[in-house]
């Protein structure tokens, strides 16, 4: 069985797109669509701005929704996914992808949830950092002693990979918490360079904000089960989508466990559908027992 993966924000280049736009008529349709319900020439800053404006997340978020779908839309007929899964922002691009949501709803929503964050991290700045080489539950419970010492709130946000956990909270809680699980024994803590603490209660703002964008928006049954971040499960009923999707902002995307369920379902063959291959990274270090390959 083939599952189709959607990357999120962070695997944004210069460049991206360009040659799909060039050379799929489907894909330059869809990226001038998305040019004039946005109001401006998304597609400009993908092909020629320079990598700090890609930075930006009213920028990247649409960017790489509009690159992985665009990449989908282009496939034809051989976008045949058995499941589908996205990380973080990605989910929306699987969304898309599977039916549940049509392009303009979720290029809409998308664009909501970057203003938002954005307004989000301005308000109340944060950070995030990844940690290496530590299992789980020692930095789990790391995080919950920095945050019960302090005012402040650090949180697991991103179960990347076995060995790869990303932190996310207030910056200053983030920096205690990476001083203690080094040592601990974490082989890194790398502070990201992000403006905001993703995945965790200070996109509280953020959520509320995209909840309603969201019950306003008609969702349809998807063509196949989307996993999703909050839980790891498959998903086809349309009011559980929108629960989990909603419930994603101030929660931790569980990679790890949605592939590993994912296999479990029968997945044999992973396809990253976006630019970048961070997930095929990923999937590799979740399970050697699969094929991985890039749209």
């Amino acid at each position: 069985m083939k599952a189709f993966v959607f990357p999120g924000q962070g695997a944004q280049f210069t460049g991206m797109g360009m040659d799909l736009y060039n050379s799929n008529d489907t894909a330059k349709q869809l990226m001038e669509k998305a040019n004039e319900i946005l109001g401006f020439r998304l597609t400009d800053i993908m092909f020629e701005g320079d990598a700090e404006a890609l930075k930006e997340t009213k920028v990247t978020q649409p960017a790489v929704f509009l690159h992985s779908v665009a990449m989908a839309a282009a496939m034809g007929d051989e976008f045949k996914p058995d499941m589908v899964g996205g990380h973080s922002l990605g989910e929306f691009s699987a969304l898309v992808a599977a039916g549940a949501l049509t392009f303009e709803d979720g290029l809409k929503l998308v664009y909501a949830r970057a203003m938002a964050m954005q307004k989000c991290c301005e308000a109340q700045p944060g950070g995030m950092a990844a940690v290496l080489r530590l299992d789980d539950a020692t930095i789990e419970k790391i995080c919950a002693e920095v945050s019960a010492e302090n005012e402040g709130v650090v949180v697991a946000a991103n179960y990347n990979c076995p060995g790869q956990l990303v932190i996310s909270g207030n910056k200053d809680e983030v920096q205690k918490a990476c001083d203690k699980l080094l040592e601990a024994g974490a082989r890194r803590a790398v502070v990201l360079p992000v403006g905001g603490a993703f995945h965790s209660p200070l996109m509280q703002g953020a959520k509320d904000e995209l909840e309603a964008a969201i019950e306003a928006t008609e969702f349809h049954e998807p063509k196949c089960p989307v996993y999703q971040n909050v839980d790891g499960k498959a998903h086809t009923d349309a009011a559980e989508i929108k629960k989990n999707l909603i419930a994603q902002l101030t929660a931790s995307v569980r990679w790890t466990q949605e592939v590993e369920a994912m296999i479990e379902a029968g997945a044999t063959e992973f396809v990253e559908c976006g630019p970048g291959q961070a997930l095929t990274g990923m999937i590799t270090k979740i399970s050697k027992d699969v094929t991985v390959g890039h749209a």
